[in-house]
């Protein structure tokens, strides 16, 4: 068996034409969804990147793995206790660890690793290559990596690639030789003037008024000419979304060529491919421009496109509720291996095979390194319980109906306290089932304790100065009465 993960960072489903999207970003990745099933209703556990890919190796969510920020106690895994063995756990049970005992020769290209000080991840890889430029490559330089290996390799049997763009990740890269694709194209229609107006009154890193951070960045903008640094007017949001859509075509147009290079060597029929992310992309819901920073639908849901020799392509999307990390089970078993009894991912692999998408009924999902957040995906629904804002002042409580506001416009919780109680209820048994805990504690109420999520870390005490410095001291005010101690403490900028 041959299996290739293309991991595209930062990837919307919902920005891809195989799911509906109207622009042509993706004709490759469509074509492959043509052949292959797709998944609708997948979701990272834990948000953003280095949560998410630690979930994926382990198998386990971050309230079990101990990764759930950026930075600080819980961006490492937890390690082993008196009885670890000669070998760790995770090398034992990571996800290329059970690969590799199905008899593949597991691969990864990726700089993840290099970027968030993460090298748990090479735990079960015989060969990691680092691309070097800490996620800041373009599809261009993985590719050249990929062609060599596959040049190599592909044509043999029983490895396992993974390759890893990072093109729809902020800062928008695209290539000037891309020119402007979707100049012509109509922007989506929710984001409004009125919208984009009234986002502009509001606060928090990444939104409209400081779209790439805590404040606009010349430097940025001068190395990076497509990613907008405010989104002041209309103009400035057909920037974030042509930039962050060009760099979906730019990935789209690289896994092409490993398409076409696995036709060239004979192998494109029979080998496994699944095209997936590590998280979604807020490109103005919730009044966050091009950002992964809270626990909603958005940013938790990622595309799962899979075709596997031997299991009939779908016809539209599968819809049942599945974890990433059951999608990794699922590989497992289809492989012919057991799940890992300390994994929290749930095979569904004879539902598929009998041509059914079996799954869970309600998801909960997290994010800890911009807001302290958990959010409960069920029906139509999506309740997010806030631990701590990212100084964006949301409610403590926000639910949306996914089905008539798929882009969080409108928050429901006081109108709908039924919906919220049962989101609440759903929320209270899942920490219940998910005990002990990482470390004996809920880490992201340590993350709170911590000083907060590490990527807004010592940035209030600036970012009120700012805040009264553009007319909005109200909102400092808020802000400052909300989180006094961090009002006055500064602990260093963090990128």
């Amino acid at each position: 068996m041959r299996l290739v993960y293309i991991d595209i960072d930062t990837l919307r489903p919902d920005h891809l034409g195989c799911y509906g999207y109207p622009r042509a970003t993706s004709p490759n990745i469509d074509a492959l969804a043509v052949r292959a099933l797709r998944f609708d209703n997948v979701h990272a556990s834990d948000t953003p990147c280095l949560p998410s890919r630690t979930a994926l190796l382990t198998g386990r969510f971050g309230i079990h793995n101990g990764v759930v920020n950026h930075g600080g106690v819980d961006a490492d895994p937890v390690i082993g206790g008196p009885d670890r063995g000669f070998w760790s756990e995770l090398q034992i049970d990571s996800f290329p660890s059970r690969l590799k005992r199905a008899g593949l020769r597991t691969v990864s290209i990726s700089s993840f690793a290099h970027r968030h000080s993460a090298f748990h991840w090479y735990a079960g890889f015989d060969e990691a290559i680092n691309v070097g430029k800490y996620g800041l490559e373009t599809a261009d330089e993985v590719h050249a990596l990929a062609q060599d290996w596959l040049a190599r390799h592909g044509a043999s049997d029983n490895w396992f690639l993974h390759v890893h763009m990072w093109d729809p990740h902020t800062p928008y890269r695209a290539a000037a030789s891309y020119g402007e694709p979707f100049k012509d194209d109509p922007l989506p229609a929710w984001l409004t003037e009125q919208v984009r107006a009234d986002h502009w009154k509001g606060c928090g890193p990444h939104s409209a008024q400081e779209c790439n951070g805590f404040v606009p960045k010349a430097e940025t903008r001068a190395r990076f000419p497509r990613q907008p640094q405010q989104v002041s007017d209309m103009a400035a949001v057909r920037e974030m979304f042509d930039g962050y859509d060009t760099g979906v075509l730019v990935a789209d147009d690289y896994v092409g060529r490993i398409l076409d290079q696995l036709t060239a060597l004979g192998v494109e029929a029979d080998t496994a491919i699944m095209i997936s992310s590590d998280h979604g992309e807020t490109l103005g819901e919730l009044n966050v421009y091009g950002d992964h920073q809270t626990a909603d639908q958005v940013t938790t849901r990622v595309p799962v496109i899979l075709k596997w020799p031997g299991l009939q392509p779908g016809v539209g999307a599968r819809r049942a509720f599945h974890y990433q990390v059951d999608v990794a089970a699922t590989l497992l078993e289809l492989l012919g291996q057991r799940v890992p009894a300390s994994w929290d991912g749930v095979s569904f692999a004879e539902s598929l095979k009998a041509g059914n998408d079996e799954g869970r009924d309600h998801l909960v999902v997290s994010q800890g390194a911009w807001t302290c957040q958990r959010g409960v995906r069920f029906e139509d629904w999506i309740l997010i319980s806030t631990m701590h804002d990212g100084y964006h002042l949301y409610d403590q409580l926000m639910l949306f109906d996914l089905a008539n506001d798929p882009h969080e416009q409108v928050n429901l919780a006081r109108r709908r306290p039924e919906i919220v109680q049962r989101g609440l209820a759903l929320l209270d048994a899942w920490m219940d089932e998910m005990k002990p805990y990482a470390r004996g504690r809920d880490p992201l109420a340590n993350v709170v304790a911590e000083g907060g999520p590490f990527h807004v870390r010592g940035a209030l005490p600036g970012y009120l100065d700012r805040l009264r410095a553009t007319g909005r001291g109200h909102l400092a005010d808020l802000l400052e009465a909300k989180y006094p101690a961090a009002a006055t403490q500064l602990q260093g900028a963090h990128p």
